[in-house]
């Protein structure tokens, strides 16, 4: 479910048995909006493994979230639509964290998640940080991104890391927050011109 990590932000509380258990305005609203998004689900096509992917990546201070896409022929025209949609919301761990590792832990996270829709695949990653370009070719990283060197160099050649500013991005992440620079909805494969810079890994 798209955007679900920010619309149950205040439900998620309700897991920790310290929380008093009080219904609130704002639960009851996130709760009615959850039951509106399973019943309005996104056109999710199959995806075909013959064709590359699109893996569109962000962070913020209060989460990751991270979307899979695929351009299909769709009555002979060529449509980018969303394979699945994750998210979670930061860890204690994570507190620390910059802007540049939060956003190199955002692609480890989502690799990790998608490895078997991912492995073996040829695929562009869509960040709007240009420090995850430079994760796998690091010369001194700290001991958190020499890590995740590590753990990203099997997807080495078949992954391409593309950055858009934020402002062009093409897609609306769902992120847990209302961080939404890149608010540019996907529309009958509509695609908004833009400059891209690889990063050829």
């Amino acid at each position: 479910m798209k955007d679900f990590a920010r619309i149950a932000k205040s439900l998620y509380k309700l897991c920790d048995q310290k929380t008093f258990y009080e219904i609130t305005e704002e639960r009851v609203k996130e709760y009615e909006e959850l039951k509106n998004s399973l019943t309005n689900a996104p056109f999710l096509p199959i995806p075909d493994w013959k064709l590359p992917f699109k893996l569109y990546i962000d962070a913020c201070a209060e989460g990751l979230g991270a979307e899979l896409h695929q351009t299909q022929l769709i009555n002979d025209k060529p449509v980018e639509g969303p394979i699945c949609f994750i998210q979670r919301q930061r860890k204690p761990t994570a507190a620390r964290y910059g802007t540049r590792q939060m956003e190199c832990l955002g692609l480890v996270w989502a690799l990790g998640k998608l490895h078997y829709s991912l492995d073996g695949t040829v695929f562009d990653v869509i960040t709007d940080c240009n420090a995850v370009k430079s994760l796998l070719n690091m010369k001194t990283p700290n001991r958190h991104m020499l890590r995740w060197q590590i753990t990203i160099q099997e997807y080495r050649g078949n992954m391409t890391i593309a950055h858009k500013s934020g402002n062009i991005h093409k897609m609306q992440m769902f992120l847990p927050d209302g961080l939404w620079k890149i608010h540019l909805k996907i529309q009958h494969g509509y695609h908004r011109k833009s400059t891209i810079y690889k990063a050829y890994v």
